[in-house]
């Protein structure tokens, strides 16, 4: 098993556009295989930033995750919300590891 996790920072007037792409990308991700948790929050009392959660069977899931055509959809709609910050790291074997 490994896990992504981390924060992304959107700004303020897209925060309604990256709630519904994420809606639309945890709905489609969580009927892949190897997909064991997906999850995007808002963090409380900053309304624009969100904690992603993953946890992934093995590297060959989580490489097929980002290959998926919904994930393509949804890095196109985050270069349109104006991200501030992303900082994605991938755990694995206690080790972490900068995504993007």
């Amino acid at each position: 098993m490994l896990i992504v996790t981390g924060t992304v920072e959107v700004s303020l007037d897209s925060v309604d556009k990256a709630i519904e792409a994420a809606q639309k990308m945890v709905a489609e991700t969580v009927k892949e295989p190897g997909y064991l948790i997906y999850e995007f929050s808002q963090i409380l009392g900053q309304s624009n930033k969100f904690r992603v959660y993953e946890e992934w069977q093995d590297q060959a899931a989580l490489e097929a995750h980002f290959a998926a055509p919904h994930m393509a959809q949804f890095q196109a709609v985050l270069g349109e919300v104006g991200v501030i910050s992303s900082d994605i790291y991938r755990i694995v074997g206690g080790e972490k590891q900068l995504l993007r």
